[in-house]
């Protein structure tokens, strides 16, 4: 299964990324404190008298005659308190109370690394009770907002406490299983960072610890178990607790964010009916907001202090009325605005995958999801995504379907859908399916991509498989094609093939293998 050889690789990935990661906030804090002198760092009782570390920001103009609107910004997984604190001053200054804290298990604060768990739920209402009663919050105006951890953590607790009225969840996670272990794979690369930086910069608790031993282990009869785990920290356990609550719900991300891929955020965001918002951006996992976390106006705070500006101070700026789904392309520069996700991809084109191709498994094709981070940031910045040569691809390991030419620029937008019938020689098996956008000389470069794993299966016997990649916008030019590329190893995910095993795809009269393309409405 060469588990051995990916857990050493992705375990190295973690380990170098959570340094960089850790120096880089270790160098922002100095900067930060020196720029917002008024800043009060405290002490704060969280859940089972757990003590979390916190800071406070309060608007210059506050004398104790007024409330204001308060906010509280869980840290992302890693990050000490002072990440917000750039933010914080700008909230501040605009007529907010912001209380920030450090989540419980990591650097200063209490008690050990729970993963979204009920304790983290329980903790950002013992913040709120703080703030109430220690600094000049409005109890009726009440907003929470976070990056990545804090996100996951701040959707959660607007599940659990009726007083927050207002939540912006940046690069957060719905569905904690389908952002980890999609299509019964394990995001090896994913899961390796957020474990080694953990360990790093936290005291990670005895269920974790047992959770990422059973996870990387590919033991079967854990599943079950790993996955009633993510299912209790998913807020798309309780959407019907949201639903009843109603915050105003601000949700981005990036197309290729690594660890929490945008499918699962758009299937949460078209189950909620109340106040709404949902941006996607070019960019990996929280690259988005990263420079405002440096003080860096971009879009994405922005937006953020918008949302709260009408939700929690009733100011008539119009972001009610603009398109609650907004959408930047990684191929192109401006936004674009749908009234739902269902919208965004109106019309679709399938690319028949005809005959039967079979692959030998256990080998890496050269066709790839990248590198964690370092592939959708290039993306991100120069537009180079991953890429690879279509025509060289061995055929032995790769099964390659390509379409015609397309005489004029193809806008995919929102998630293509792989159809097709599978026979494998063995009962396990991982296959990863990739699109690229292919050009006259043959060099494809990566429109998205999905892993897919299966168990029990009867070999030499056909099975079905429907597959969605992850969700992305780019536009494929004139002149090219696009090409499905299927094989069986990818340095991103754990893969199941015993070794020696193939995997052959039919396409049968009565039941036709296609790849399904969204295109966005001309």
């Amino acid at each position: 299964m060469g588990l051995h050889r990916h857990a050493l690789r992705t375990t190295a990935v973690g380990a170098v990324t959570a340094a960089l990661i850790t120096g880089g906030t270790l160098g922002l804090a100095p900067t930060v404190r020196a720029a917002t002198g008024g800043v009060r760092f405290v002490d704060i009782t969280g859940d089972g008298g757990t003590v979390l570390k916190g800071n406070v920001v309060t608007p210059s103009d506050a004398d104790g005659t007024r409330t204001y609107p308060l906010i509280v910004l869980p840290t992302s997984w890693g990050l000490p308190q002072v990440e917000y604190l750039a933010q914080a001053q700008r909230l501040a200054d605009s007529g907010y109370v912001v209380v920030g804290y450090n989540v419980r298990g990591f650097w200063q604060s209490g008690g050990e690394i729970e993963v979204a768990g009920p304790p983290d739920v329980a903790d950002t209402s013992k913040v709120i009770d703080w703030a109430l009663a220690n600094t000049p919050a409005d109890a009726r105006r009440i907003g929470v907002a976070g990056v990545s951890y804090g996100a996951g953590i701040s959707l959660l607790a607007a599940e659990h406490d009726k007083r927050i009225k207002a939540v912006a969840a940046l690069s957060g996670w719905a569905d904690l299983i389908d952002s980890i272990y999609s299509g019964r794979t394990q995001h090896s690369q994913a899961t390796a960072l957020l474990g080694g930086v953990g360990a790093l910069t936290g005291r990670p608790s005895a269920e974790l610890r047992q959770t990422l031993e059973g996870f990387f282990s590919s033991d079967l009869s854990k599943e079950q178990e790993m996955i009633a785990w993510g299912r209790k920290r998913s807020p798309e356990t309780y959407v019907d607790q949201l639903e009843k609550n109603r915050p105003a719900v601000f949700m981005a991300n990036a197309w290729g964010d690594t660890i929490f891929p945008p499918n699962q955020y758009a299937r949460f965001y078209e189950e909620l009916t109340g106040p709404k918002r949902l941006e996607f951006r070019p960019g990996d996992h929280a690259t988005a907001e990263l420079p405002g976390l440096f003080g860096v106006p971009n879009d994405v705070w922005t937006d953020t202090g918008r949302w709260f500006d009408h939700y929690l101070r009733g100011e008539d700026n119009g972001i009610d009325r603009e398109q609650p789904v907004q959408l930047k392309s990684r191929s192109a520069g401006g936004y674009e605005g749908y009234p739902d996700w269902k919208s965004v991809g109106a019309t679709t084109s399938k690319i028949a995958l005809a005959g039967t191709t079979t692959i030998h498994t256990n080998v890496d094709s050269g066709a790839d999801g990248g590198i964690i981070f370092l592939s959708s940031v290039l993306d991100q910045l120069a537009r180079v995504p991953p890429t690879a040569a279509i025509p060289l691809l061995p055929r032995r390991w790769a099964a390659v379907w390509q379409s015609q030419r397309y005489a004029s620029a193809q806008q995919v937008r929102g998630t293509a859908r792989l159809h097709t019938t599978l026979t494998p020689t063995k009962e396990s098996g991982t296959l990863v399916a990739y699109l690229y956008d292919v050009g006259p000389l043959g060099l494809g470069k990566l429109v998205s991509n999905a892993p897919y794993t299966f168990h029990g299966q009867t070999p030499g016997k056909p099975f079905g498989v429907d597959l969605d990649l992850y969700s992305t916008a780019y536009d494929v030019p004139a002149g090219h094609r696009l090409a499905l590329v299927v094989d069986t190893v990818d340095p991103l995910y754990i893969e199941h093939n015993p070794s020696g095993a193939q995997l052959t795809f039919s396409s049968p009269a009565n039941d036709p293998s296609y790849v399904s393309i969204p295109l966005r409405e001309q």
